[in-house]
């Protein structure tokens, strides 16, 4: 799978960066074609969650929770794990992009003079924001950076991601996202690892990234993740996988390309033998 972020990072022809630090970059990008994308569906990951505003155009989220069609003047934040992308390939994609690491989120937060209140636990991977007179004159004072010739300042980028921040948690119609923010300030480590597992079993990541998203080590990873399945990751994976496969060619009629794709095998052959194995007969049986 691809990082998004290392992407992002590798192609400044694309994308105009500004530096905060190590781990805050904006972006901003805007191109006639999509010329980063070869294909229809790229199947990528991040270790930062990220936001985003939509000055023009429209792509397609796919996660494991469903699948998001995001179109222009919607702003966006996307939670930290795999996705599939669609692109539309007659339609050019024009966003203003922030990547957000769950440190900073809970550091800006705690210098709150009140603090949140407590929502329920309900958020989405893909979470649509109330585009705001506000955060729209927040998205609206950084594209004079972006025209600027002269990067500016990092320690004011730094208090841009911080009102950034602070302006999304102000507002109390975002209870999908006030509810993650909570969950960043107060959930228990098991609650996290199991929700990063969940959400993210589906995608053909190595376990160092399900260790990372967890906020873990591997050696860590390893040691919680047997206590808290009883079991090991590779085996919980394949079982996961495999039922989300059969689910799909059963229930949803893919095919064994779509559903070997979608539950994050690395090939079609390799899912067939994994698939048979498991369930005494192949994919393409089920499908008849």
């Amino acid at each position: 799978m691809v990082n998004f972020l290392e992407q992002v990072l590798q192609h400044p022809q694309y994308y105009r960066q500004f530096n905060c630090g190590k781990s805050l970059i904006t972006a901003f990008n805007c191109p006639m074609e999509a010329r980063l994308m070869k294909n229809r569906f790229s199947d990528m990951w991040t270790e930062y969650n990220y936001l985003f505003y939509v000055i023009d155009g429209r792509k397609i989220w796919h996660t494991a929770k469903g699948s998001y069609d995001i179109q222009k003047d919607s702003c966006v934040f996307v939670r930290k794990g795999g996705f599939i992308l669609e692109q539309l390939m007659d339609i050019g994609f024009c966003v203003m992009l922030f990547f957000i690491p769950d440190d900073f989120i809970c550091d800006t937060l705690q210098t709150r003079s009140r603090p949140l209140l407590k929502y329920e636990e309900h958020f989405e991977p893909v979470m649509l924001l109330e585009s705001s007179e506000t955060l729209k004159g927040f998205f609206l004072s950084m594209s004079s950076y972006f025209s600027a010739t002269k990067d500016p300042d990092p320690s004011l980028l730094e208090l841009k991601f911080k009102e950034l921040v602070l302006n999304i948690a102000d507002n109390t119609v975002n209870e999908g996202l006030l509810s993650y923010f909570c969950s960043l300030l107060q959930e228990p480590q098991a609650i996290l690892l199991r929700r990063v597992m969940d959400d993210n079993f589906c995608y053909n990541l190595k376990l160092e990234v399900y260790a990372e998203l967890s906020n873990r080590s591997l050696s860590t990873f390893k040691r919680d993740f047997a206590k808290l399945f009883l079991c090991t990751p590779g085996k919980w994976l394949l079982e996961k996988r495999l039922h989300h496969a059969q689910h799909l060619i059963s229930n949803q009629r893919k095919t064994v390309s779509e559903a070997a794709f979608e539950s994050g095998f690395e090939s079609p052959s390799h899912f067939s033998r994994a698939f048979k194995n498991r369930f005494g007969k192949g994919p393409a049986a089920i499908m008849k």
